[in-house]
């Protein structure tokens, strides 16, 4: 039998994208100051999105709503590769962070892209 959800903090996507966010705001803060106001702040901006998406669309309480929002948090989260691309092609990221965040990124978007198409049948 499957875990209870009772709120948005329950959903395994919720969760992982949430620990995605935490990661990028860990190291775009690490971004070159001269970033702080274009690429630093599009992460950040990109990342907070997602799960704040997927929690919004799980509170209006349609399902119809539900997917319109997690179809938004997937777009958010295909910006936020591009744009951890960009930092990595630069520089900003160590190989190292770049990897793991590739890993977490991969990880999420496989997660929410199963949920979108288990609500879509």
């Amino acid at each position: 039998m499957g875990e209870r959800i009772e709120s948005h903090r329950d959903l395994r996507v919720w969760k992982q994208t949430y620990e995605l966010a935490l990661s990028v705001l860990r190291v775009a803060g690490t971004f070159p100051k001269s970033e702080q106001f274009a690429l630093t702040s599009q992460c950040r901006r990109s990342a907070i999105s997602i799960p704040s998406n997927i929690a919004e669309g799980y509170g209006r309480g349609s399902t119809m709503d539900y997917l319109r929002f997690l179809k938004i948090a997937r777009g958010s989260l295909f910006e936020l590769d591009t744009q951890l691309l960009i930092a990595a092609d630069l520089g900003y990221l160590s190989p190292t962070d770049a990897k793991t965040l590739q890993e977490l990124w991969t990880d999420c978007s496989k997660m929410l892209s199963g949920l979108i198409r288990s609500l879509e049948k």
